[in-house]
């Protein structure tokens, strides 16, 4: 799949959800503490086990029940009571997102109400693998008394102390399975999809180029900033091409993201972006470009994804023969960051060049997945290094021996080099924009790597 699959940690307060993140991710990430609440917004980082990526996020507990005198009833963290249903929010939308899901219990107090209440809401996840990870039992005693958790009615139970690391590793390998599994379901047509999410900041007419794209009323429209809340997927055939638009909430300045529901709204457009191949970044024309823009693009870029400029609204601007030039030097400008961006001009009212965004989309997409052969990339390499040899570093020159493509969708290159200490930013961005002016790859980030090769750190 072209995203890392997902695995969200899911239960009550303080059954050790952050602890067995941390462990997951193997490094002290989420706050750890006694008190219930202490979560709250969803913590999410890159985990690997056993050659197999995947990305972990951890949760506030989910407070469904509490009946007076119940174990569920611990005072919660200061300041935490008023976020309870916002922790709750983040809980659920948690696991509709997920591909797997862990619900932690404790094995000390056994099965609570919310334990049942919060199983109840996962059993309605029908084709998602769950699993029931018993947390703090690390006794024989505890260990046998985990099976009663099977009455939940959820997935396989493991015994597990999150703190000491007992029975994580059999819970890691059922978790692994279950991903690859994913995988391989479906990996056969992800090449054959091309996603394409529509951000940018309140009210720049996402939703109506949307709805122009498709030929349909399938998201409202309202001239009122912050209408659409969720991102919306949309299916349909362009030239025989299967793509997805994803539409999404504005994301504002963070100082002025409300709390609540606006919020939630922004983290599933990060979620959208992180989902897409493609985003279409949207300008409005009569605002002009932003620091919000900017900082926009710059979270494009941080998710490896490719990048369209669009700036709507061009017809209700006054204009000359110039003026469109004047944009894309300012667009060069201001978006300098960004890797050779395709700048379109568009109106989503009028439908104004509205049809060269599906094309451009595609364009980039295909760049996306373009794969070099290592022949011709060496070819290029010697005349880089022929061009512009690599500087010194005291006695020391980098030498680069040998260049591949190691994958797609972005495309990744790996240099083998004779010490990757001697590879300097500047010979770095050097080499990568000599690949650009090679092989096209338009409003596409490329990641590059650099490996020592074995046997060639002692050579002069």
């Amino acid at each position: 799949m072209a995203r890392k699959p997902l695995v969200a940690l899911v239960g009550r307060p303080n059954v050790g959800k952050s602890t067995l993140f941390n462990r997951m991710v193997g490094q002290r990430l989420a706050v750890t503490d006694e008190i219930p609440g202490t979560t709250r917004d969803r913590l999410q980082a890159e985990a690997e086990w056993i050659g197999m990526e995947y990305r972990v996020v951890d949760t506030g507990g989910i407070e469904v029940y509490q009946p007076r005198g119940s174990r569920d009833t611990a005072p919660l963290a200061e300041g935490s009571a008023d976020f309870v249903p916002l922790i709750k929010a983040q809980a659920l939308q948690a696991v509709e997102d997920a591909d797997v899901i862990i619900m932690l219990v404790d094995a000390v107090h056994g099965i609570t109400a919310a334990d049942e209440e919060i199983a109840k809401i996962l059993r309605r996840n029908e084709g998602k693998p769950i699993f029931v990870a018993a947390n703090k039992a690390d006794n024989p005693g505890r260990k046998e008394d985990a099976v009663e958790f099977y009455s939940l009615g959820l997935g396989e139970v493991f015994p597990i102390s999150a703190i000491h690391g007992l029975g994580v590793g059999d819970l890691l390998d059922a978790i692994v399975g279950s991903l690859r599994d994913l995988i391989e379901d479906d990996g056969a047509d992800e090449d054959d999809l091309l996603r394409i999410a529509i951000v940018g900041r309140p009210n720049v007419g996402k939703s109506s180029l949307l709805n122009l794209l498709t030929g349909e009323e399938r998201v409202i429209v309202s001239p009122i900033a912050g209408t659409t809340r969720d991102a919306i997927d949309t299916d349909l055939i362009w030239h025989g091409q299967q793509v997805k638009l994803i539409d999404t909430a504005g994301i504002r300045k963070r100082g002025k993201i409300e709390p609540g529901v606006e919020k939630f709204s922004v983290l599933r457009t990060m979620r959208a972006i992180e989902r897409a191949d493609v985003v279409l970044l949207l300008i409005d024309a009569e605002d002009g470009i932003t620091e919000q823009d900017q900082h926009i693009a710059g979270y494009v870029m941080e998710a490896f994804k490719s990048i369209i400029l669009v700036v709507n609204k061009w017809d209700i601007i006054e204009k000359d023969e110039h003026t469109i030039d004047r944009w894309k030097e300012t667009l060069l400008a201001k978006f300098d960051f960004l890797p050779d961006p395709p700048m379109l001009f568009i109106s989503a009212l009028s439908g104004q060049r509205v049809h060269q965004v599906l094309e451009t989309a595609h364009r980039v997409w295909q760049a996306r997945f373009q794969r070099i052969s290592t022949a011709e990339l060496n070819r290029m390499l010697r005349d880089a290094v022929q061009k512009h040899p690599p500087p010194t570093s005291g006695t020391k020159r980098l030498k680069l021996m040998y260049l591949s493509q190691v994958a797609v969708n972005p495309p990744v290159f790996l240099f083998h080099v004779n010490d990757t200490r001697l590879v300097h930013f500047t010979y770095r961005r050097y080499l990568e924009n000599q690949l650009r002016a090679a092989y096209v790859f338009e409003g596409t980030p490329v990641r590059m790597s650099f490996r020592p090769r074995d046997g060639m750190l002692d050579e002069k």
